[in-house]
């Protein structure tokens, strides 16, 4: 590992900042090289590959593995994801669930169910990395090649006028594919 390189490498994470805080994030995720593994664009819109149609369906169930998370906005582009990660605020949806058992007056009284710990952003798009790669290679394609690039970009949305700017970009990026600076045909 290059620690040159690593030392050089500017984090673009917010200081001081919880990323497990319920808010709107807007991530990206690269393939590995930039290679058009998902897909390709026809006349504006995006044409799934099969390891494409991976990705739609691991970012259908990501609601499955965090009930506190939903994916608003998104789009499977050919060599990348963006998405709007929404991390809900579940403190006041937590409701204390109590079986009715017979038991005798010596009984304790049964433990209310844990909480779900929030994740941060992190770890859920990592787990999305991972499911996919996962997937991918089971279903025999991409053998043994690495699927995403190493980290992830995020943007923490703070307010409507960002969502709204946010919203449209990833609306709009089929359509200006061909302005992508992820398109690697721009650099040929």
């Amino acid at each position: 590992m290059n620690t040159k390189f690593n030392q050089l490498r500017k984090s673009i994470r917010l200081e001081n900042y919880n990323y497990s805080w319920a808010g709107y994030y807007f991530v990206t995720v690269v393939s590995h090289q930039r290679k058009n593994i998902f897909g390709k664009i026809g006349e504006g819109n995006v044409e799934l590959f099969p390891a494409g149609m991976i990705v739609e369906e691991v970012r259908q169930e990501i609601p499955l593995h965090f009930p506190y998370v939903d994916v608003d906005a998104y789009v499977v582009m050919p060599n990348h994801f963006h998405g709007i990660i929404v991390i809900q605020d579940i403190v006041g949806d937590i409701v204390e669930a109590r079986h009715e058992v017979s038991r005798s007056p010596r009984q304790a009284e049964p433990l209310p169910p844990e909480p779900t710990k929030i994740q941060p952003i992190g770890t859920i798009v990592g787990s999305f990395k991972s499911a996919v790669t996962k997937r991918v290679h089971d279903s025999g394609l991409y053998l043994q090649e690495k699927i995403w690039q190493r980290n992830y970009y995020e943007h923490v949305i703070h307010d409507e006028c960002d969502y709204q700017k946010v919203h449209e970009y990833i609306e709009a990026n089929p359509i200006n594919w061909s302005l992508d600076e992820e398109n690697t045909e721009l650099r040929k």
